[in-house]
């Protein structure tokens, strides 16, 4: 009998992952510089409101023709925008303002395995052994980040507010991704990224208006203007295309290479000089991250299914 030969796609298509990678990277570089020129509510109602402009003609006709759809399922919706668009960003943006962007970025490289614990005990899904081992392995080396090389120092001192908020965050969208694939609602992925976009910069609203007066200007305007428009609609247009061509599987190893930019960029750009213990505990905890993917236990199927209609992953951070 022949053996199948394995297809191979071609290498042109790995830019499309790795370019949202790294779009997403800069992202979280932006959300450290937003802080103390701009407000967080500001910058969080100002983003999502230029991206739903900007996607609105050519998501618009599409969402006006599901509008059945988008109407009978619009809680679910809502409380979609809500996690992803106004907590997870919303605290990000907080979160700015009291840690490193170097922290940032190894927090929100959490999320996948974030992902397999919230699974756990929303869909019942049983966590393998990998899945909990590696979930140790980052947890020590979390530990290791998070108190400066001396895990015992959050017994003193306990963790910094920041990296709390961005643990939020990031526990925030793996609820999101989790709901995400337990709707699996039958829209298109354009579609439901922009209902959800409408449905969290009207959540935002509120807080955009209540917070004291942050108008733009030539120092935050650029912040704004990337961050509406790159890692809101470059980005998911980018990593749709990569689950696309690529699988998710392969897509999303690419995922893996934000904390290590951002911690480059970070400490280029930001002056944020790397010690030992965000490279010991970074590495352990993206090993982590590593180890409990190795066997999930997911469907390829259900994989791919729940990729596609996530355009938005760690996506709109």
């Amino acid at each position: 009998m022949q053996q199948a030969s394995v297809s191979h796609p071609p290498a042109r298509y790995l830019f499309f992952p790795l370019l949202a990678a790294l779009i997403w990277s800069v992202n979280m570089i932006v959300t450290k510089m937003s802080a103390g020129l701009i407000a967080p509510a500001a910058i969080g109602f100002y983003r999502w409101a230029l991206a739903g402009a900007l996607l609105t003609p050519f998501a618009l006709p599409g969402a006006w023709a599901q509008r059945a759809q988008i109407l009978r399922h619009w809680p679910k919706l809502a409380v979609l925008g809500g996690l992803a668009m106004a907590l997870y960003q919303g605290l990000a943006y907080v979160a700015a303002s009291t840690t490193t962007a170097t922290n940032m970025g190894i927090i929100t490289a959490m999320i996948p395995l974030l992902t397999i614990v919230v699974s756990a005990l929303v869909l019942r899904e049983r966590p393998t052994l990998m899945a909990l081992l590696g979930g140790l392995v980052s947890l020590a080396g979390l530990s290791l980040l998070i108190g400066e090389g001396d895990p015992a120092r959050l017994l003193q001192v306990g963790a910094n507010p920041g990296d709390l908020l961005m643990g939020v965050a990031a526990l925030a969208y793996a609820l999101y991704g989790v709901l995400l694939r337990l709707w699996a609602l039958p829209l298109g992925p354009w579609q439901s990224l922009y209902a959800q976009i409408a449905f969290g910069t009207l959540f935002l609203l509120p807080t955009f208006l209540l917070a004291p007066p942050s108008p733009l200007n030539a120092d935050n305007l650029p912040l704004v203007l990337y961050a509406g428009v790159f890692p809101s609609l470059f980005a998911p247009f980018l990593w749709i295309q990569g689950v696309r061509h690529l699988g998710p599987n392969r897509a999303s190893i690419f995922l893996n290479v934000m904390p290590v930019v951002t911690v480059a960029i970070a400490a280029t750009f930001l002056g944020e000089k790397p010690h030992l213990f965000h490279l010991v505990g970074g590495a352990m905890a993206l090993a982590g991250v590593m180890l409990a993917q190795m066997r999930a236990g997911r469907p390829a199927k259900a994989r791919r299914k729940a990729a596609e209609q996530d355009p938005s992953l760690c996506k709109s951070s």
